[in-house]
């Protein structure tokens, strides 16, 4: 029986590609995808000091379009494609304070990071994974694509709800031609990013990142858990998702957010 649930969870042979997999949410992803057995691929904008070394890296911009031809010549070139794409990059680049705040540069900017690398990525990969008729691809968003807090992320959210919309129809394009896409979607999650963006909000305060988080969160109804992810525990649900085990699970968006959103 564990011999059987091990198979289950089994990633060797397969290739995996991570986006952002140098830290927090992305290199515990690229962490799991290891231990499972996969050859990890990962990209960031520089290599990480303390990297790991089995994760082959491509030093990628995937803001830009060089950034995304550099990252697939290098995949095709040395591992022939991917079996699993795992769309990671982004984050918060934008100011809070509302649309008031947010310039012309802001909001091409979260589109950019936060949507049309992905679009790319996505264009430039599927094509193998359809030929084959085989492969999982992950879009990493956030709660925020479905509660917005104008006051902090107003551009990023509509970025990620932009992720959420284009992920289900090309989940639905895709399915019969035996290709996965999902989207996982954390609530507030403990990386370095994470945790000094809520130091920067506390500002002079004195308040704590967690009592900035508990504050911000109770704006849409607190988070049930009483606490953020850790990056490990939104790697494990992927893990699981781009496993043999999740087969027949396809164009879903899994929250992971500690009971924070009430209503799918």
């Amino acid at each position: 029986m564990l011999n059987l649930l091990m198979k289950d969870f089994n990633l060797e042979g397969k290739i995996a590609l991570v986006t952002g997999g140098s830290k927090g949410i992305g290199r515990a992803i690229a962490d799991r995808l290891s231990q499972a057995g996969a050859k990890v691929i990962i990209t960031a904008r520089s290599h990480a000091s303390d990297a790991n070394p089995d994760h082959h890296f491509i030093a990628a911009d995937m803001m830009t379009p060089d950034g995304t031809t550099a990252v697939v010549k290098q995949v095709h070139e040395k591992f022939g494609g991917v079996d699993i794409l795992i769309d990671n990059v982004g984050g918060l680049t934008s100011p809070g304070g509302g649309f008031s705040t947010l310039t012309e540069v802001h909001w091409e900017n979260e589109l950019r990071f936060n949507f049309l690398a992905t679009v790319r990525l996505d264009r430039a990969l599927l094509p193998a994974m359809i030929k084959k008729k085989s492969g999982v691809v992950i879009h990493i968003s956030t709660v925020s694509g479905k509660v917005p807090l104008w006051q902090v992320n107003m551009a990023y959210a509509a970025s990620k709800a932009a992720l959420n919309s284009y992920s289900k129809a090309l989940a639905n394009e895709v399915a019969s031609k035996g290709v996965r896409v999902l989207t996982v979607s954390p609530g507030g999650t403990a990386t370095g990013t994470m945790v000094g963006l809520l130091e920067q909000f506390a500002g002079d305060s004195g308040a704590s990142a967690n009592d900035i988080y508990k504050t911000l969160s109770q704006q849409f109804g607190g988070v049930p858990m009483g606490r953020m992810a850790e990056p490990e525990e939104v790697a494990s649900l992927v893990g699981f998702l781009v496993s043999p085990a999740a087969s027949y699970l396809t164009s879903a968006n899994y929250m992971i957010d500690g009971g924070s959103v009430s209503v799918a």
